[in-house]
């Protein structure tokens, strides 16, 4: 493998690229940051994933290996390809890295969620579905009970994490899509709602990974619904 940086073509404040900006950087593996919209004209984001979506991680000219898409799978590249290289990011046992796998996967469906709400928010009020936008707030609560109940049962069994007795890609994800939540003001009132989940939230996201790539949104230049 080349000794030149990888690139991550992430949208500035995406949850997704977050999960594989602090990954990659609690391992050491040096890399280079790309922001892009992907929704603009001049997006080069259908180079290198057909599904023209972020983030991507690109490896350098001449590495030989094509680029990965969908942070979920980013996230398990990562932890697998560089198992060497730690912290290991994953329990360790069958069970658990599938539980954290599936974490990741819960994650990722909420910021789903979160990323279709907002984009039907944009349509023409007379244009917009209520049942569409119902379903994905559905989907929100659902993720943030799943949350705490996981922190609720690790702090049941003497454990600061979800999966484990490390730090994993179960907990960046949910610190991640928490973060968004917070970030976006999606859901007021979640820290008094689930205060075992605001305390978990609160103790991990102050790490310097986390502080580091906290969201900062963008200008949408082009539009797109």
């Amino acid at each position: 493998m080349s000794s030149k940086p990888l690139t991550l073509i992430s949208a500035t404040p995406s949850p997704f690229a977050r999960m594989n900006r602090i990954a990659l950087q609690l391992k050491g593996i040096p890399f280079e940051l790309q922001n892009e919209i992907p929704w603009e004209s001049k997006t080069q984001t259908p180079k290198y994933n057909p599904l023209e979506k972020l983030p991507i991680l690109v490896f350098p000219e001449g590495d030989g290996r094509s680029p990965v898409y969908e942070s979920a799978h980013i996230q398990t590249y990562i932890v697998e390809k560089y198992a060497d290289k730690g912290p290991k990011l994953l329990p360790g046992d069958v069970d658990g890295n599938l539980m954290a796998k599936q974490i990741v996967v819960l994650s990722v469906g909420c910021m789903d969620a979160m990323v279709l709400n907002r984009w039907e928010a944009r349509r023409e009020k007379e244009q917009q579905s209520q049942k569409w936008m119902d379903r994905q707030d559905r989907k929100i609560d659902g993720a943030l009970r799943a949350f705490n109940d996981y922190v609720e049962a690790a702090k049941k069994d003497g454990r600061e994490f979800v999966v484990g007795i490390e730090l994993s890609i179960a907990d960046i994800a949910i610190i991640c899509t928490v973060g968004f939540i917070d970030f976006g003001e999606v859901r007021p009132g979640w820290r008094e709602q689930y205060p075992a989940l605001a305390t978990y939230f609160d103790l991990h996201d102050k790490q310097k990974e986390f502080a580091e790539t906290r969201p900062v949104m963008f200008d949408l230049t082009e539009k797109v619904v």
